[in-house]
């Protein structure tokens, strides 16, 4: 399952950069041969990187790649490194609900209820807000899976 979700992730992930690229050298064309860049260039550049940031850390927290700084860890026992592992996912587990499910969907709503949309394409908020939820969700299920994987008791190990 884990390797479904990362290719789908990963593909869509390259197709956001893809289509940003093909934003900014469009705007960027537009700037300076034809001397007018349509204002929608920005704000799609703009919105391409917040979702490909937001997915692309979820991406790299299922993979193991996230920012860790490794003071303490080359210090303790593999027992001990073990239970520090635990903790570390059960806070990102805590962030992940609490700020960008939680939060994200709270976002998501005071935007829809305020009727917010952007200023160049008038799209509503709520459309890019929702990479906040979705990430944090994808982030969940890459820590559960995390989780069991290592919890699971092999008949070898029994």
């Amino acid at each position: 399952m884990k390797s479904t979700i990362d290719k789908i992730l990963g593909g869509f992930l390259a197709l956001l950069m893809a289509v940003m690229t093909l934003d900014v050298l469009y705007g960027v064309f537009t700037r300076y041969v034809l001397g007018d860049q349509p204002g929608w260039t920005e704000e799609v550049a703009r919105f391409l990187l917040i979702w490909i940031g937001i997915l692309g850390a979820a991406y790299a927290s299922g993979q193991g790649n996230h920012l860790s700084i490794d003071l303490i860890s080359g210090k303790l026992t593999d027992a001990n490194n073990k239970r520090l592992s635990v903790f570390v996912n059960l806070l990102i587990l805590a962030f992940a609900i609490g700020v960008l499910i939680v939060g994200g969907i709270r976002l998501i709503y005071i935007t829809s209820y305020l009727g917010q949309t952007s200023p160049a394409l008038k799209l509503p908020m709520s459309i890019i807000y929702s990479v906040l939820p979705l990430s944090g969700l994808l982030i969940v299920v890459y820590k559960l899976m995390a989780f069991f994987n290592k919890t699971r008791t092999t008949p070898e190990a029994a």
